[in-house]
This record gives structure tokens, sequence and C-alpha cells, in this order.
């Protein structure tokens, strides 16, 4: 339960930052709420951190791939 309240907080507290206007808010905010995700992450269940894992790692490939054209000829 406690690393679900870190995640949401953290995901709160990230959304302040994208909202904040002045610059050393939006970076302290940003790095608290990076610091409550990676904490609420790392409490949470394997099998949650398994499918988190594997979300990232196929929206990664699938981001790369756009990048590199999927395989066209980009001139």
């Amino acid at each position: 339960m406690s690393s679900f309240v870190l995640l949401l907080l953290g995901l709160g507290i990230f959304l302040f930052a994208w909202t904040s206007k002045d610059e050393i808010h939006r970076i302290a905010a940003m790095l608290t709420g990076i610091i409550a995700l990676i904490w609420g992450f790392s409490l949470a269940p394997f099998s949650f951190q398994l499918v988190f894992e594997i979300i990232s790692v196929v929206a990664t490939f699938f981001v790369c791939m756009r990048c590199l054209g999927c395989g066209f000829n980009r001139d």
C-alpha cells in the first residue's frame, strides 16, 4: 500500500512540476517527484515491477524504431 501512495505522490508532484512556471520550483519538484517514483517503484510488488519493465522496454523499442525510420532510407 505504501508503494501505491508513493507512486501517486510522485506522479502528482511530477504533474505539478509540468505546470509550474518558475524554473527553480520546476527543477526541485521534478527531482522530488523522481525520487518518490523510484522509491515507490522499489517498494512495489515484483509482479508490478515486471509488468512495468515489459511495458517500458516495448515502448522504448517502438520509439527507437520510429526514430530510425523503421528501416526506410531517410534522405
